[in-house]
């Protein structure tokens, strides 16, 4: 299996570069992921797909606004970190740009309340660093960090709640679970008003959702690991479900790791680098919510694992010609 063989053509006029004004706007291609057969609809209308008996899975995570950028101490040249995992305390994970430009022992002034020092050079552009700062780290962060858009978005991000989710609660993301950007309080009590249990899991996006599939063989690829919870309550009320649809990748790669490791879905807490692709088993979902993701990426190899690859790469063909938003900011997709 080649990492090419999951290549499309796209025109960058269609990649989202801003959330529409109203979430549930949105366009969503409704496809069978047996026979592929598409229906183009509204994702204000994803309540008419689901069923009383179903169970709405969603990733509650926070994004946070990880994006810092200071001035080495001694030559004031630009550094760029990008907030990627908490080691202990005040020690993180980053990526580093430029990376030729730090070593160990390097200090990076953000602010006058703020500073990093780095302490490990672990390579791919990522250090640990050790933040000093005054006050509450995550409200320094808050106010001095900007939110870590993909870099297909060129355009700035007028308001930073358009990349939170809803529901959004535990902080801990570096990017969004973009497949839960349409839904708004009022659609998910219209939802829940059905009969349809709606139930929040977390899984924290890491690195992977910035790092492209460069090997050759998909099987050589190597993902990394993100932390993910599911509270006893949830993994009971999914485990007595008529259907499981699940909201995003992240929701899906949460369900069937737990599933893996503990052969039933249970409380839970952990990392998973679990990497599904075409030949993979679903043993928890029936259906997913999803965006459209971009060319040779694990997000687009995942969702051909739950349909076909054929089936997948014809839809988008068919979001292309039919001028789809696509990407974080982009339209829906509904694989049942």
């Amino acid at each position: 299996m080649k990492t090419n063989d999951f290549d499309y053509k796209l025109d960058e006029d269609l990649i989202a570069q801003h959330p529409l004004k109203e979430r549930t706007d949105s366009r969503m291609m409704v496809l069978d992921r047996d026979n592929g057969d598409i229906v183009h609809s509204k994702f204000s209308s994803v309540i008419d797909y689901l069923e009383k008996g179903d169970v709405l899975v969603l990733n509650d995570t926070k994004v946070l606004p990880a994006r810092l950028i200071g001035l080495k101490e001694l030559t004031k040249a630009k550094i760029e970190l990008m907030l990627l995992k908490q080691i202990n305390n005040d020690l993180w994970q980053c990526l580093v740009k430029p990376l030729r430009r730090v070593k160990i022992g390097t200090k990076i002034n953000f602010t006058d309340r703020l500073s990093a020092f780095v302490r490990k050079i672990i390579g791919e552009g990522i250090i640990e660093v050790e933040f000093k700062y005054t006050g509450l780290f995550l409200e320094v962060l808050d106010e001095l960090g900007e939110m870590p858009l993909p870099p297909y978005i060129t355009e700035k991000l007028s308001d930073n709640n358009r990349y939170q989710t809803v529901y959004a609660e535990n902080i801990g993301s570096v990017a969004a679970p973009t497949a839960g950007l349409h839904f708004t309080p009022e659609l998910l009590d219209r939802i829940e008003t059905k009969g349809i249990k709606v139930v929040y899991l977390t899984l924290h996006v890491g690195l992977g959702t910035f790092r492209p599939v460069t090997v050759e063989e998909v099987t050589k690829h190597k993902m990394h690991s993100e932390y993910y919870e599911i509270s006893a309550e949830t993994a009971n009320v999914i485990n007595n479900a008529k259907r499981v649809i699940s909201v995003g990748t992240t929701s899906t790669r949460t369900l069937e790791s737990i599933y893996r490791k503990e052969r039933k879905l249970c409380e839970s807490s952990g990392w998973t680098d679990i990497f599904i692709y075409p030949g993979f088993d679903f043993k928890v979902i029936d259906g997913l919510i999803t965006n459209f993701h971009l060319p040779k990426s694990t997000l687009i190899m995942l969702v051909s694992a739950f349909s076909s690859k054929e089936n997948i790469l014809n839809a988008y063909e068919e979001a292309v010609k039919e001028k789809y938003r696509f990407f974080s900011f982009g339209d829906s997709m509904f694989i049942r």
